[in-house]
């Protein structure tokens, strides 16, 4: 009774965000997947599972923000970056320490994960160098804690004009596929695991399949896209 409502509250839950616009979490994803959010395709539903790891993550947020408010150094806490055209975003925190401002983005990860973790996810600092970027602070913290055991690791990063440009490029470029409502290229460098968890394998599938016919000089026309651009 109780398991199917809460899993009813989390799948309708995950329906409420709209897409109208670049998310700075879009940063590291496959541009097609936002591009079927954009143009609303079928996707398969998340489970109540699922969506309860979120709802961890966000009261990690809570748990750290609330720490470092304590210390006194916290100048702002879910800080929505400068209105853009194209772009929205709300970064964890922005902190104060030494008289320099950090941007500062909370991530839980699994124990196998944090494990290995010796260098931070590029996904995750893409996002991060594009906050840097809206905010003009040139310095930003990625926190991982260990959702088993709640260890943490930290890595200071500094602005990387490279890496914003690269991402910028990307949302450009995905902007000219969703005007001429053309579905963009799987990346070429794309990692399995991203395929295999994707809410949009079906639809991706379906449109790969409708291309088998497409000649080799069309398919080459098109623009590549790589997550370690």
């Amino acid at each position: 009774m109780l398991k199917e409502l809460i899993n009813k509250h989390y799948a309708d839950k995950a329906e409420q965000r709209d897409k109208d616009h670049f998310y700075v979490s879009d940063a590291g994803k496959c541009p097609r997947k936002i591009y079927f959010k954009f143009k609303d395709y079928p996707k398969e539903k998340p489970d109540g599972r699922a969506m309860r790891i979120f709802d961890y993550g966000d009261y990690t947020h809570l748990r750290l923000s609330s720490v470092l408010t304590s210390m006194g150094i916290v100048r702002g806490l879910e800080v929505d970056i400068p209105p853009q055209e194209d772009v929205g975003g709300r970064a964890d925190a922005i902190i104060s320490v030494d008289n320099e401002l950090y941007v500062v983005d909370f991530k839980t990860i699994s124990h196998f994960s944090f494990s290995k973790l010796d260098t931070p996810k590029q996904d995750n600092v893409k996002q991060l160098e594009l906050y840097m970027h809206y905010f003009d602070i040139d310095k930003g913290v990625l926190l991982y804690e260990d959702k088993n055991n709640q260890a943490i690791k930290e890595f200071i990063l500094e602005y990387d004009e490279d890496i914003v440009q690269e991402v910028l490029d990307k949302f450009e470029r995905l902007k000219d596929y969703i005007e001429k409502e053309e579905v963009p290229p799987i990346p070429e460098d794309i990692e399995d695991w991203r395929c295999k968890y994707c809410d949009f394998q079906n639809a991706c599938n379906k449109v790969e399949n409708s291309k088998m016919d497409t000649s080799s000089e069309e398919q080459g026309g098109q623009d590549n896209f790589s997550f370690d651009e």
